[in-house]
């Protein structure tokens, strides 16, 4: 089994109608992706609203989900930043919380070269124990981690054992050039099949809050080795895929929970609310995947 297992959702954060964070929605959150076949949890990623967290929000976040789900799930905690030093102390903390693994976003912003991000994530992974997932997301970063840094940190730092990737092409040749046993999970929905088909292990999903038993139920074909149905899943599944991300993850996401049944309240500044157009086209999606509440 991949260190994460196949089917890991990257957990929005739960927020109070005054915006602060719904810890007791975010245990209800957790319990319910465990339900529905989630194998892990991202927790304080980028779905999460990471950039808009404190660290004690954070912190209390780990401790709340790994407390709610047990030994049921995994749960990684998001502690990457553009900060170096302020990574490596989150991170360090984050081992007292329970967490079973850590996800490290490439810095953003600052857009440091190759060698720099091997030292970023270098110095990260020297001050911790806990295994590490890795995240390359160019498009929200403005930096690309290339497959020969991530095969050079991986054989230089054992506890880094996969990588969430968000470049497709990507995925064969960071599994060419990385050690046997390092696991590729897709960071984005409608690139799991594409990406286990170079040998990536499964996905880190955003829309497994909302069709998270056909996300597993597909994944799980293709690994049995039945292809066609795994294809067709993804195919009925691709219009929830597109019309969740027709606009910044996560405000989709948390519309889509609200309509299926589980509000999670708003989002914090600078992400505002999805438009009516942009909801309208999203519940047309989820009545299609059969998931819409009735008068949603």
């Amino acid at each position: 089994m991949p260190p994460f297992g196949r089917l890991v959702t990257a957990m929005v954060t739960p927020m109070q109608a005054d915006g602060s964070v719904d810890y007791e929605r975010a245990a209800l959150l957790a319990r319910r992706l465990a339900d529905e076949g989630s194998d892990a949890i991202v927790v304080a990623g980028t779905t999460g609203e990471s950039p808009t967290l404190s660290r004690d929000e954070k912190l209390r976040l780990f401790e709340t989900v790994a407390r709610a789900v047990g030994a049921r799930v995994k749960v990684l905690a998001g502690t990457g930043s553009y900060n170096t030093a302020e990574s490596v102390q989150l991170s360090r903390q984050a081992e007292g919380t329970g967490v079973h693994g850590l996800l490290l976003v490439t810095p953003y912003y600052n857009k440091p070269p190759q060698e720099g991000l091997f030292r970023h994530f270098g110095a990260i992974a020297e001050a911790t124990r806990l295994p590490i997932m890795l995240y390359n997301v160019p498009s929200r970063t403005s930096v690309n981690l290339l497959p020969a840094t991530v095969a050079r940190l991986v054989r230089a730092f054992p506890n880094i054992v996969a990588l969430k990737e968000c470049v497709p092409e990507q995925a064969g040749a960071v599994l060419r050039e990385a050690p046997e046993g390092f696991a590729v999970y897709s960071g984005d929905d409608a690139a799991t099949l594409p990406i286990m088909a170079q040998g990536g292990v499964g996905v880190v999903s955003v829309a497994s809050h909302v069709v998270g038993p056909r996300m597993r139920e597909m994944i799980d074909a293709y690994v049995a080795g039945d292809v066609a149905r795994a294809a067709r899943i993804h195919q009925e599944l691709l219009p929830v895929f597109k019309a969740l991300f027709a606009t910044t993850n996560p405000i989709l996401v948390k519309a889509a929970l609200e309509m299926v049944g589980f509000p999670v309240g708003g989002l914090r500044l600078p992400l505002v609310e999805a438009t009516e157009k942009e909801r309208e086209l999203l519940r047309e999606a989820l009545a299609g995947a059969g998931v819409l509440v009735s008068g949603s």
